[in-house]
């Protein structure tokens, strides 16, 4: 008995197999380089779990050989720095479950659980591309993308992200919940090298805070990922999806977002088949205090590329502006 107790609790607390190892980055002189104007995109793209302490807080997975996830976010979700920023309400959260799965409303309900948002904020390296891509050239181990970067604010919903848990296309589920009118806010302009180079990123470190209280602080070199190997993951995941002059990819956040779940939890949960509404319904119980509340002020810093901040909205607040 006590060695069968012994074996499930070294299964729940394994490390992982493989520890996340920031790939090898050129990092620019931002004084060789210029900023150009950031234009609306038609098309954004987002790669996640690219930080180490990210991939750790979520209890997730790693595998180095594996593309990272991708997904895309709608092209509402853009806004620009200063805005205001409404939290989803119910109804809004069950109408956007639907069109990726119809008929989820029902099950909410047969599970007696009324979604809320659990708004989340996820500060991010973003960068933009300045030429259309061609998928040959994609291929080539020589290519260097001609990329422009920016600072965004990857706001996200994660009752819709818990809802995928289990679920085949669980990235589709990710987008939904990063998809709302506003849900990424980034500045008006984007840094341009002077010069491209193989695996280039600006020197910079992400600083998140809430009404002023520090939540993330991290220097991109620890991504995990290089833009051009999360270039290659976005066309094999979306082939049918050009690379266009425009489009906008979020690099992913480091740790210290509003959401954490211990990996002891989850492989529990998994072991037990714990159902994704009852995950839900589990995380909704708990402390949900370090999601962002109505009236709350974010900023995201990245030194020189700039801050993006936005104040949190009540939807209340929002359809009283509206009745007016």
């Amino acid at each position: 008995m006590l060695v069968a107790v012994g074996g499930i609790g070294w299964w729940l607390f394994r490390p992982l197999p493989v520890k996340p190892i920031p790939a090898s980055f050129h990092l620019y002189d931002l004084a060789e380089g210029r900023f150009v104007p950031l234009e609306a995109p038609t098309e954004i793209f987002a790669v996640g779990l690219s930080y180490a302490a990210h991939i750790e807080e979520t209890a997730s997975e790693f595998d180095p050989l594996a593309s990272p996830p991708v997904f895309r976010k709608h092209p509402r979700s853009f806004t620009r720095t200063g805005t205001r920023v409404t939290i989803p309400d119910t109804a809004s959260l069950v109408a956007a479950a639907e069109e990726l799965e119809p008929g989820i409303g029902a099950k909410l309900r047969d599970h007696d659980l009324t979604p809320v948002s659990l708004l989340d904020y996820e500060g991010e390296l973003g960068f933009v591309l300045l030429d259309d891509i061609d998928p040959d050239a994609l291929a080539k181990p020589d290519f260097i993308p001609q990329i422009g970067f920016f600072i965004a604010n990857d706001l996200s919903a994660r009752s819709l992200a818990i809802l995928g848990e289990g679920m085949p296309n669980r990235y589709d589920y990710w987008g939904i919940s990063k998809s709302f009118p506003g849900f990424m806010p980034a500045g008006d302009r984007a840094w341009v090298p002077d010069r491209a180079v193989a695996n280039g990123i600006p020197p910079i470190t992400i600083e998140t805070r809430v009404d002023g209280e520090l939540r993330q602080r991290q220097s991109v070199t620890g991504l995990v990922y290089t833009p051009l190997r999360m270039l290659r993951s976005i066309h094999a995941g979306f082939p049918d999806s050009p690379l266009r002059k425009g489009t906008m990819i979020l690099t992913g956040t480091p740790g210290g977002v509003a959401i954490k779940s211990p990996r002891w939890q989850v492989r529990l949960a998994n072991l037990l088949g714990m159902s994704r509404f009852k995950k839900l319904s589990i995380k909704q119980g708990s402390d949900t205090s370090s999601f962002l509340d109505p009236g709350e002020r974010v900023e995201v810093t990245g030194g020189p590329l700039g801050t993006v901040e936005v104040t949190i909205e009540d939807p209340l607040a929002r359809d009283a502006k509206v009745a007016r």
